[in-house]
């Protein structure tokens, strides 16, 4: 396999994992939300482990990460697409291969994310 071909590969994997990942927590937000509306709105006092409204701050907040993290990917294929993957966003220098191999959906060396 291309060196890009093997890059579209790894980044349409990791893409579809994020999707996946984001349809999941999308699920669990549409359950505790249904479950939302059982429930006495004052939920801070049950005794039973966490509320409601923490897990709903806690879900929104792991969701709108995984869906940056969607945005990123699909940035990252764009890019690759464009012939431009690899290529600092800011300073348009070379991204050093073992900084995309740690970080795929890298837009930014190391220099110019600091």
């Amino acid at each position: 396999m291309a060196p890009d071909e093997r890059q579209r590969a790894l980044l349409v994997e990791q893409q579809e994992r994020i999707r996946a990942r984001v349809a999941e927590l999308e699920a669990e937000m549409d359950a505790l939300t249904r479950a939302r509306r059982g429930e006495f709105d004052d939920d801070e006092h049950d005794p039973e482990g966490a509320t409601l409204s923490s897990q709903w701050s806690m879900l929104a907040g792991l969701l709108e990460s995984a869906r940056d993290d969607e945005r990123h990917a699909a940035g990252a294929v764009e890019r690759l697409e464009a012939g431009e993957y690899g290529i600092c966003v800011a300073c348009q220098r070379p991204i050093p291969p073992a900084q995309l191999e740690a970080r795929p959906l890298r837009e930014r060396c190391v220099a110019c994310s600091a």
